[in-house]
């Protein structure tokens, strides 16, 4: 393997998930034979090029996954990318239900991840529709109420506005939609996100 730099977190990470821990193993070896420096962020193992982030390993209850950060930049010619939900914009994994499936499409991941990190270098970016997602109006309510709150949520990064306006608009009653904008309120007025 090319890069030896292994992050002691990740380690911890492994040894912590028994369901998909051969898997995760086989995606680590593959990633880091790409040139990847090995970090832990959101609490899995993300691997960057020059401190930008490519790919980073998760899973889930059916199956794990190599999940590209500006995967929608990518050609995808094996049409193995998929997109988490509709509302991720630029994200897109690759998944797996065991680690057979892995080590018969290595030479495709090595090749998506190089691709990756080619978006990276060229500096592209993913360009992401914001004009989809309209203000509830129990929110546009407490924005004309408390010219402070609107402020803040225009400080907060388009990701945690989108976050809160996707939160917000969930609900089919006004009145459940007018408690989730009061709960968050004082989160929003700290410039905090949703998650925070």
């Amino acid at each position: 393997m090319k890069n030896i730099n292994r992050n002691t977190k990740v380690y911890l990470f492994l040894s912590k998930y028994k369901n998909w821990q051969e898997e995760y193993g086989t995606l680590r070896n593959i990633v880091l034979d790409c040139d990847l420096t090995e970090e832990f962020k959101w609490m899995h193992p993300c691997y960057t090029f020059e401190k930008k982030n490519i790919v980073l390993i998760h899973g889930f209850k059916e199956y794990c996954a190599l999940l590209f950060h500006k995967g929608a930049l990518l050609q995808d010619t094996h049409g193995i990318l998929i997109q988490q939900t509709e509302n991720v914009q630029g994200a897109r994994q690759i998944r797996f239900t065991n680690v057979q499936e892995i080590v018969a499409t290595e030479t495709i991941l090595k090749a998506y991840i190089h691709e990756a990190i080619e978006v990276e270098k060229a500096g592209l970016e993913v360009i992401k529709n914001n004009a989809e997602f309209i203000v509830p109006e129990e929110l546009q309510n407490k924005f004309d109420e408390i010219p402070a709150l609107k402020n803040a949520f225009e400080a907060l990064t388009p990701g945690r506005q989108r976050a809160y306006i996707l939160h917000f608009s969930q609900p089919k009653q006004s009145k459940t939609r007018e408690s989730r904008v009061e709960k968050c309120m004082q989160k929003i007025l700290n410039g905090k996100g949703l998650k925070d």
